[in-house]
């Protein structure tokens, strides 16, 4: 993926959570455009995470993403 593919993703509007998958199999979800950032050179992604821990991603591991559903679960249906 370039830096520009992952700018659209976190400037999308209206936001859809989504997965970046990394070489060597791992990835990392990206509930909220306000859990990743790209560093000044745009090489590395910082990735936040809910524990307030975060992790550093050189842009150039990054090989896919994939869109989340919403809250993690299907649409319910509404009873009449």
């Amino acid at each position: 993926m370039t830096v520009e593919q992952i700018k659209r993703l976190r400037d999308a509007t209206p936001f859809r959570a989504f997965r970046i998958h990394m070489a060597k199999g791992k990835s990392a979800d990206i509930p909220h455009p306000d859990f990743i950032n790209l560093s000044l050179t745009e090489r590395i992604l910082i990735i936040s995470r809910t524990d307030d821990s975060f992790e550093l991603v050189d842009t150039l591991l990054v090989t896919s993403h994939e869109t989340l559903p919403k809250n993690g679960t299907r649409a319910r249906r509404r009873r009449r």
